[in-house]
């Protein structure tokens, strides 16, 4: 079965490899996992995966370009971010 995961905004070829790699294999996958448990489980395989990757994640969860995501999210995202660095 093809990912549907490269038609998804914010994410390329890196990016679908990484999630496939972590058993993410479609968009729905992503979308019921959400965007900080996908990062998590992608931190395991690339613990260098870093903010703007989470973003990325949530804007392509949300259908917009990561620097769209409302600040609010943001924030909230910031805040997860520095949680699981500490």
């Amino acid at each position: 079965m093809a990912s549907d995961l490269l038609e998804q905004i914010n994410i390329g070829k890196d990016t679908e490899k990484k999630l496939i790699e972590v058993g993410i294999n479609s968009f729905e996958n992503l979308v019921s996992i959400g965007a900080e448990d996908a990062f998590l489980r992608v931190r395991v395989i690339d613990p260098g995966a870093c903010l703007s990757f989470l973003y990325g994640l949530e804007g392509a969860i949300e259908g917009v370009k990561w620097n769209n995501i409302s600040p609010k999210r943001k924030k909230e995202l910031q805040e997860f971010f520095k949680i699981i660095n500490k």
